[in-house]
């Protein structure tokens, strides 16, 4: 994003929408969501997701009256419950803004602590999210035969969920899995620029091979996700960036809150691997 010089006052809506479209780009886990749902939102608001519902099959005979199905409401609710924030002084705004450059590290760094901070929340909301008999049992990925084997049978899981082997998936896995992968399967990583994009370091059956540090870890495990986009759902606002002077002292304060919600939407198109 260019940055433009300022002649005026802090310019509270140019950084609130630089740390909103600049966030996205240091997610994780958390680009690998749905976020359909998304509008103007605030802490504390409550999303409506509604679901659709899939109608059942009857065997036509010719003649005979057919059954009409009235359908019910399958509405699930997206809480907008985490709220992070970052706070720093800076000398003076007016000369800081002189030197944008200097604005545009310290926001740099701020929304790239955002970004880690949500994305290991959404990590955790998976993992919790997640359905009993679709997490693994606690694996030392580096006692089995293959680094693929848990990865096989996760998506097995998913294929038996009747999510389809066309539909494109994402592994977020741990450093220790994906040197493993590295080093026994050069094949399947790739200087693919569509991966590339999408974080992704090579591709196995159709599943994107992700690394990420912001995996939710219960103190023996981390909780590795293979999952549809839709799987998860994410709904995010940069709600506020905002400046005040420093009551002590001869410094400005910049402040900005990232709102957001997370939720488990499909939990039969999600597995975890419990890695070590």
């Amino acid at each position: 994003m260019r940055i433009q010089r300022f002649a005026g006052n802090f310019k509270p809506t140019f950084w609130s929408k630089y740390c909103q479209t600049e966030l996205a780009k240091d997610l994780v886990v958390a680009n690998w969501c749905d976020y359909k749902f998304e509008g103007e939102i605030k802490y504390g608001e409550r999303v409506k997701i509604v679901g659709a519902v899939r109608p059942t099959i009857g065997n036509y005979v010719p003649g005979e009256d057919i059954t009409i199905e009235k359908l019910g409401d399958n509405a699930q609710y997206l809480d907008i419950d985490y709220a992070d924030y970052f706070a720093f002084e800076v000398d003076d705004v007016e000369k800081a803004q002189s030197k944008p450059e200097y604005l545009t590290v310290q926001f740099d760094e701020a929304k790239k602590a955002l970004a880690e901070a949500e994305d290991a929340k959404v990590a955790e909301v998976a993992y919790k999210g997640a359905l009993t008999n679709m997490k693994s049992s606690s694996t030392d990925i580096s006692a089995e035969a293959s680094p693929l084997t848990t990865l096989d049978a996760g998506l097995v899981k998913l294929y038996k969920n009747n999510v389809s082997t066309k539909e494109e998936l994402a592994a977020d896995l741990n450093a220790e899995h994906i040197t493993a992968i590295r080093s026994k399967l050069q094949n399947l990583f790739s200087e693919n620029v569509e991966y590339i994009k999408k974080g992704a370091i090579g591709k196995y059956n159709n599943c994107l091979l992700r690394l990420s540090n912001n995996l939710f870890n219960d103190g023996t495990d981390d909780m590795e996700l293979i999952r549809t986009k839709k799987a998860v759902a994410v709904v995010n606002s940069i709600d506020k960036v905002e400046t005040a002077r420093k009551e002590k002292g001869f410094a400005s304060i910049i402040k900005g809150l990232n709102v957001y919600g997370v939720k488990v939407v499909r939990p039969k198109e999600l597995y975890v691997i419990k890695a070590h």
